[in-house]
């Protein structure tokens, strides 16, 4: 009787193993692309200034502008430059009078400070030493005939200062009717020094109001008179031998004397300013 016996499949003969090529790659090479199927990078589309035609190049003093990142902004504010890239004479001539105007303006302010500091000027001073009422009367009750002594004081207070009167005029007036005029003759008041001017006013036929006319008889009656004395100056002071410089003083006097004849002064109110 016949007995199968099973094949142990590792007694089996083994297929033969092809050799291992170590020259032959692990992966198979890919196909390198063409360079018609490789990516190209985008471009931006070139923009054309207005007023060139295509192809046509920039003029050689306008550059190229560069694009990205590193391209500079204009600045806001407009420099003077010629077309080589250098500052115009122009400008630099401006500059220079500005400096040389602003200089001479510091300067001249601290002259005037340091002389202010120095001399420390003053408005000369004017008052009404005396006043004498020798006369006044009423003609047909409205016409005045008035006779008035004034002695005037002009006094420079300054030290190292001297003050020039080259035009010096005095009015009388009555409330407000002008009644007398008086001119005086120049003057020079030095250093602390007061000069005194004798003014003689005399009115004659001067026509009042008929309320003014009254109030005058009624004052005299009562032995208080009031007059308006008015000057005006042109003055001068002298800072040394080299500095001088003028203005115009205005005087407004009030004086109260008593009644004629031979009226005295009783009170004054006097002040000065340019």
């Amino acid at each position: 009787m016949y007995s199968q016996h099973e094949t142990n499949p590792h007694f089996l003969p083994q297929p033969p193993h092809p050799q291992h090529d170590t020259h032959q790659p692990r992966f198979p090479p890919q196909p390198r692309p063409s360079r018609h199927d490789r990516p190209q990078p985008a471009i931006p589309p070139k923009t054309r200034p207005h007023g060139k035609r295509r192809g046509e190049m920039p003029p050689p003093h306008e550059p190229e502008q560069q694009q990205g990142q590193g391209q500079q902004r204009p600045s806001p504010l407009p420099v003077p430059v010629s077309a080589t890239g250098k500052t115009r004479p122009v400008a630099w001539i401006i500059a220079a009078f500005c400096t040389l105007f602003w200089i001479i303006v510091i300067v001249a302010g601290l002259a005037v400070l340091i002389i202010y500091l120095v001399y420390r000027p003053r408005l000369p001073k004017f008052d009404i030493s005396t006043a004498t009422l020798n006369a006044a009367y009423l003609d047909m009750g409205y016409l005045l005939n008035a006779d008035l002594t004034i002695l005037a004081n002009f006094t420079n207070p300054n030290k190292k200062v001297s003050v020039d009167f080259s035009y010096a005029i005095m009015d009388l007036y009555y409330e407000s009717n002008l009644l007398a005029t008086r001119y005086v003759e120049p003057f020079t008041a030095h250093r602390a020094q007061s000069i005194f001017e004798d003014i003689h006013m005399v009115t004659s036929q001067v026509r009042l109001p008929i309320a003014q006319s009254q109030d005058l008889t009624r004052q005299m009656s009562s032995g208080r008179v009031s007059f308006v004395v008015k000057g005006l100056f042109r003055a001068r002071s002298n800072l040394g031998r080299v500095l001088r410089y003028s203005y115009w003083l205005y005087t407004h006097c009030t004086i109260t004397l008593t009644g004629p004849p031979s009226g005295v002064l009783i009170s004054k109110k006097c002040t000065t300013k340019r």
